[in-house]
């Protein structure tokens, strides 16, 4: 989007609203220089050759009220030409009947959108009308550039008449209100396009009017009387239809009906809603969102001469949701603390010792979101037994998919890993609490990471791994990852095949490296795996370009801090390395000698004596020092409290603390919500003669 420039200084090519919503995303300065390279005054000769073969053309315009609209133009290919790289010549004219016809005047400002639904190319162009030439008009160009291909159906183009014969008397239907069949039609949509503007200084080429398209899953498009919500999905980062809403909040909208012909188009107020919204937050895929009210509008019937037939969706529209699943999420949510019932659709043997757990809401519901890397509370009674038994599994699905997996390693001495591998049958229920933890990763963080597993501790990198990839997809950013695993043999290793398919999918930006302690005979390093024998420093230091990166650990203790150790020695730094660990209390760290650590909160004492109240069960009981944990307390009496690991690490029996103050016997690392208590490791604290809990 080039502005004049003068000899001396090179002006920007986004307008102030632009700018605005690119500083609040964290873009600013990468999107000033990439703008710079790619957004041009003029037309290159490729741009100029794909809008002269197109059957149909997007324009946005603004009437000479102030109300944006956007419409289809439509003609036998070659209906638009570009006899210079600055101007496209349009051979038809809007029907009279549309509400864009008045738009189309000598220094009119147009945005023009060149798009191939059956190849998902597209292009902007964005300029004033020239002139009025022939029942068609030229445009100059103002700004040139390409668009990419995320979240546009592909279809097939199929004319039903000559597209020359325009009916400029199309019928047309005026309103003020969303009836039924336009709400309806509105819901079932999975395209349309947008036209805003900048109402800003004169003579400025950074402003104008731009048109752009919009695509997702049927359904992306809210309807509330005649309020529509649309989510933003992450693209260029140009923002230019966002940028114009900032500075000029209205949008003119086309639905075009590719089965009948029929176009609708509406013009409005707009209101932007931030990544801090609930049901932005909620929307899969969404980073943000936008409101439409609508002012008014019109339908005009059959008035496309093509018909499009859906090919397939967009691969980027299926990593994303819908209202009706958004809708689910938030009320997922509202009971993210509850024990809900999960249903097991299958089950998949991902090594001889491994199987995976494919679990859906039995109620109906949503799964509630998580990060990948967090793990899912269980609660199951056991064949023989009254009292159920808590579990803590890592997640090994990624964040976008509708069920839960948990990949569960059978040990010999494991009560409930052998009933989950031998008595769980698909239908079966259990009750399952939201995913929650501080062991995930960010895959927008640029500096790369390093995850290093042991045996089943493969679990939350398989999770981490896919969600990198995806993200990678849908922000076309895709973190650097290295995954060292080690195994005892290749039948016991997980996931092999998937961290390859990963490999491939980007480029080796995911890398995968297998290390096999007992080789099978005729398996060999390089071929059926990278090494044998175990995870060291050499090994690290051979796959590792010196660099500044994140190191996630997850295995047996042992393995843990074995290598914990030995990236302290490497010199890696205490706050780089993240750590999650069948017994992650067992990490023993060191402090980084160039850094100040914050001093520790100072220990409070046990208190001497105490009385004990649990508000639910309307139990008391008098307390010593050295006496029971607040759990122990609780199950002594009857009470069957949540938990899972009894030393403060999955946070599943966080509870209410009414009054009073406690202690804790061993250090938490879950985090504790304020206003709770962890009660299997905590006890009153000296000074607190009553302390009551919600129990």
């Amino acid at each position: 989007m080039q502005k004049a420039q003068s000899q001396d200084t090179i002006v920007s090519p986004f307008h102030p609203g632009e700018q605005q919503v690119q500083s609040r995303v964290g873009v600013r300065k990468m999107m000033e220089q990439f703008g710079q390279r790619v957004i041009r005054p003029y037309m290159p000769d490729e741009h100029r050759a794909f809008f002269e073969q197109l059957p149909f053309l997007v324009v946005g315009g603004v009437d000479d009220q102030g109300w944006p609209w956007a419409s289809l133009l439509c003609g036998t290919p070659g209906f638009i030409q570009s006899p210079d790289a600055k101007t496209l010549t349009i051979g038809v004219a809007p029907a009279a009947s549309s509400p864009l016809a008045g738009a189309i005047e000598p220094g009119a400002q147009l945005g023009l959108l060149g798009i191939e639904i059956n190849t998902r190319r597209r292009n902007r162009m964005n300029g004033h009308v020239g002139a009025l030439c022939d029942g068609g008009f030229t445009v100059s160009v103002d700004q040139s550039f390409g668009n990419c291909p995320q979240y546009i159906q592909r279809r097939s183009v199929d004319f039903i008449r000559d597209p020359e014969q325009v009916n400029h008397q199309a019928d047309a239907s005026h309103f003020v209100d969303l009836d039924g069949d336009t709400q309806a039609m509105i819901r079932a949509a999975d395209t349309f396009f947008v036209a805003s503007f900048t109402d800003g200084d004169e003579g400025r080429r950074t402003n104008g009017v731009d048109v752009s398209h919009r695509g997702g899953k049927p359904g992306f498009v809210k309807v509330e009387g005649n309020t529509l919500t649309v989510p933003d999905y992450a693209g260029n980062q140009f923002f230019n239809t966002l940028g114009n809403f900032q500075t000029t909040p209205k949008a003119g909208l086309a639905f075009a009906d590719f089965d009948t012909g029929n176009l609708l188009m509406l013009t409005g107020t707009v209101e932007l809603l931030w990544e801090n919204n609930a049901q932005v937050q909620a929307f899969r895929g969404a980073e943000r969102a936008w409101r439409f009210t609508l002012d008014h509008g019109v339908m005009l019937n059959d008035a496309l001469p093509f018909r499009a037939r859906l090919e397939d969706y967009s691969p980027m529209t299926m990593i994303t949701g819908d209202w009706n699943e958004a809708e689910a999420v938030l009320s997922a949510q509202a009971k993210h603390q509850s024990w809900r019932p999960f249903r097991l659709m299958r089950t998949e043997d991902e090594s001889s010792v491994i199987r995976s757990f494919y679990l859906e809401p039995a109620d109906g519901g949503a799964v509630v979101p998580f990060e990948a890397g967090q793990f899912l509370t269980l609660r199951l009674t056991l064949p023989g037994s009254k009292k159920p038994v808590i579990r803590t599994y890592t997640v090994s699905s990624s964040p976008d998919l509708p069920f839960y997996r948990i990949s569960v390693k059978r040990e010999d001495n494991g009560v409930v890993s052998r009933f989950l591998h031998d008595s769980l049958k698909v239908d079966d229920l259990i009750d399952v609490r939201a995913p929650r933890g501080d062991f995930f990763i960010d895959a927008a963080q640029k500096r790369p990471a390093v995850l290093i597993a042991g045996g089943v501790g493969i679990t939350p990198m398989i999770a981490m791994a896919s969600h990198v990839m995806k993200e990678g997809m849908r922000t076309r950013h895709t973190r650097a990852l290295t995954v060292f695993h080690s195994a005892q043999t290749t039948k016991q290793r997980a996931f092999a095949q998937h961290f390859k398919a990963l490999e491939q999918q980007t480029d080796n930006r995911i890398r995968y490296i297998s290390l096999v302690d007992q080789p099978m005979n005729g398996e060999e390093a390089g071929t059926d795996f990278h090494h044998t024998g175990y995870i060291n420093a050499d090994i690290l230091r051979q796959a590792l370009p010196l660099d500044d990166y994140d190191f996630y650990l997850c295995g047996p203790p042992p393995f843990m801090q074995s290598l914990y150790d030995t990236l302290r020695r490497l010199g890696v730094r205490d706050q780089r390395i993240y750590a999650e660990a069948f017994g992650p209390a067992s990490l023993q760290r060191s402090t980084d000698n160039e850094s100040t650590a914050p001093p520790q909160a100072e220990e409070v004492e046990e208190a001497d004596q105490a009385l004990i109240k649990f508000s639910k069960s309307q139990f008391e009981q008098r307390w010593s020092a050295g006496d029971a944990t607040f759990l122990e307390v609780a199950e002594t009496h009857g009470l069957e409290p949540n938990y899972g690991c009894r030393n403060g690490v999955c946070g599943s029996c966080s509870v209410k603390l009414k009054a009073g103050a406690v202690t804790y016997r061993t250090r938490p690392t879950a985090k504790i919500a304020q206003g709770e208590v962890l009660i299997c490791c905590s006890v009153p604290a000296k000074g607190s003669d009553t302390v009551e809990i919600e129990l």
